[in-house]
């Protein structure tokens, strides 16, 4: 396996890049917890996604490739099948919309025909200043909240086009964290006033 792995890095025109200290040391850290690196494969992805430019490149997957041992081919595998790995770049917001059963019967359709009419934006677009991007996900796990949406890494929840409105205002107002960093292991502070996974009262 390492002879194989050696050898596709050597044979490709894209090197593997050294990421941040901090994201070097955390990914060793993750590997320690695992009897086998290997199974670091999808910490290590977000790790890289993170550092960047909040997409997997090809020379993300060769540094993920490299610090778990896992031949490039199969970390793109993994980076492709999972959604929530970016193949190309997200707006600094990024608003996924449940769409499955629960919330498209609680009024899903009209969280995205909000985002739609308030960014003239398709989904998967991104919004020519780079702030906002939006796209419709299977479910999120919060089926007793619905319709929800996550925002980078918060949860909004028992929403309606309103309410996600007024959400949407205010991140526009105060311009906050809402991702969560693989690499320091901390959610961002949020929009002020407003919980981590608000649950709005209906």
């Amino acid at each position: 396996m390492q002879s194989e792995l050696n050898g596709t890095l050597a044979n490709s025109q894209v090197q593997p890049v050294r990421l941040s200290d901090a994201a070097e040391a955390r990914i060793e850290e993750i590997k320690r917890l695992y009897p086998d690196p290997r199974s670091a494969v999808m910490p290590a992805l977000y790790i890289a996604q993170e550092e960047l430019g909040g997409k997997i490149t090809e020379e993300g997957i060769l540094w993920v490739s490299d610090k778990v041992g896992i031949a490039p081919v199969h970390v793109r595998e993994i980076a492709t099948f999972y959604t929530m790995y970016y193949k190309k770049a997200v707006g600094r917001y990024h608003v996924q919309v449940c769409r499955t059963l629960s919330c498209a019967l609680c009024g899903a359709k009209k969280l995205s025909q909000y985002l739609q009419n308030k960014f003239h934006l398709e989904p998967g677009q991104v919004s020519p200043d780079g702030n906002w991007s939006y796209e419709e996900v299977e479910c999120l796990g919060s089926c007793g909240t619905a319709p929800m949406c996550e925002i980078n890494d918060h949860y909004f929840e028992n929403l309606t086009a309103e309410k996600l409105a007024e959400i949407v205002d205010s991140i526009e107002k105060e311009k906050p964290d809402l991702r969560f960093s693989t690499v320091r292991q901390e959610l961002g502070a949020g929009i002020p006033g407003i919980s981590k996974s608000q649950i709005l009262a209906s």
